[in-house]
């Protein structure tokens, strides 16, 4: 690493701001030295709670992720926050960056926001993501909330960097509920029907209701809690808190002891309302984890995941150089059409040498 990094890594552990925007900003270029730079990094991580909100469109992520950071700094809890947005299709970067719905913060240094490009990535999430997620961490915040571009199913991804993730659903709404069951059950540690005050969130809760604990009776791994409504439920859900409670109370019963049941919160984030009964389900979560030893088996997970993808991006980059030396994709597409040879016979031609270098580094010769 060369001194100008190295002073860059010393101001970043010094907490300060600029150069954490200095280093996210060299990892989403790809810039010479940033592996290096990210490497330094690890021995640096894991304080921090890494949160990760996903949902469909629309369903009010970005005002309840304001709202937490919110909340986060009257705790004197520091914040950063990663929004992942649709990547724009002539530059490759974020689009909505200006972040205009999270204004509650502005001007307090402790909250950090950084919009960052999907890159066209499946799930909205790149390395880069993960990437600037370790910076943050290393920085010392004490709270870093993903926000997703909310793609539907494909945002299964999320869980590869997050340590809880909540999905949002807005009221009123069955269709986003068949979505969940296709796919996002099995990542909510944490259900948010926001939005709460409209028609047909007492529907959408009994929809969500219903789908985890079949999801529990038939031993869905989930890594959310059970909860319920506290004394602090929206004055808007009284008449059904009741049942909330009882429900809550027979999916903990269903769930094995060690297993735990993604519990389902209502908010109005526009009105902070809520947020507090969110807040302690996501303590609930991370507890959970720590005691139960899921969040170092998760860590483990997410760094084999982090090794392998790291591997196809470099053999991927190789192998970029070898169609280069070939002739360019162009020729070999064309040799292909005309019928010299086909995608097979070009794809082992070039992973040949691969291959060999690796038989070499087996053998010792």
């Amino acid at each position: 690493m060369n001194a100008d990094d190295e002073r860059l890594l010393e101001d970043l552990l010094e907490g300060k701001h600029r150069a954490l925007a200095r280093v996210i900003s060299k990892i989403e270029d790809r810039a010479p030295g940033y592996r290096d730079l990210v490497s330094e990094l690890y021995a640096h991580t894991g304080e921090a709670d890494v949160i990760g909100i996903t949902g469909s469109p629309g369903a009010g992520k970005s005002t309840l992720v304001d709202k937490l950071a919110e909340t986060y700094r009257e705790r004197d809890e520091t914040v950063g926050i990663i929004a992942i947005d649709p990547s724009s299709p002539f530059s490759g970067g974020a689009v909505l960056g200006d972040r205009i719905r999270m204004g509650s913060t502005i001007g307090d240094m402790d909250v950090f926001v950084r919009s960052m490009s999907a890159r066209g990535t499946l799930g909205g999430l790149s390395t880069a993501t993960t990437d600037a997620v370790k910076a943050m961490d290393a920085f010392g915040k004490d709270k870093i909330i993903i926000e997703t571009v909310g793609a539907g199913q494909n945002e299964i991804d999320i869980v590869r960097t997050a340590d809880t993730v909540a999905v949002l659903v807005p009221p009123g709404s069955g269709d986003d509920v068949q979505t969940l069951k296709a796919g996002i059950l099995e990542i909510a540690d944490v259900f948010v029907v926001n939005k709460a005050d409209r028609d047909g969130a007492d529907r959408t809760v009994h929809e969500l209701q219903d789908m985890v604990a079949m999801g529990a009776g038939d031993g869905v791994s989930m890594a959310g809690g059970g909860g319920h409504h506290g004394a602090d439920a929206l004055a808007t859900m009284d008449d059904h808190d009741d049942a909330h409670a009882e429900w809550a109370e027979d999916a903990d019963a269903d769930a094995d002891a060690d297993e735990w049941v993604p519990p389902i919160v209502e908010t109005v984030a526009t009105r902070a309302e809520g947020v507090e009964e969110f807040i302690g389900e996501l303590e609930t979560h991370q507890s959970y984890l720590i005691d139960s030893g899921t969040r170092a088996e998760m860590a483990r997970k997410r760094y084999a995941e982090e090794i392998r993808t790291l591997l196809r991006e470099d053999v991927h980059d190789l192998l970029e150089d070898e169609l280069a030396a070939a002739g360019g994709i162009d020729d070999l597409a064309e040799n292909v059409r005309t019928g010299e040879t086909s995608p097979y016979s070009i794809a082992d031609e070039l992973l040949a040498p691969v291959a060999d270098c690796l038989d070499e580094l087996e053998t010792g010769e």
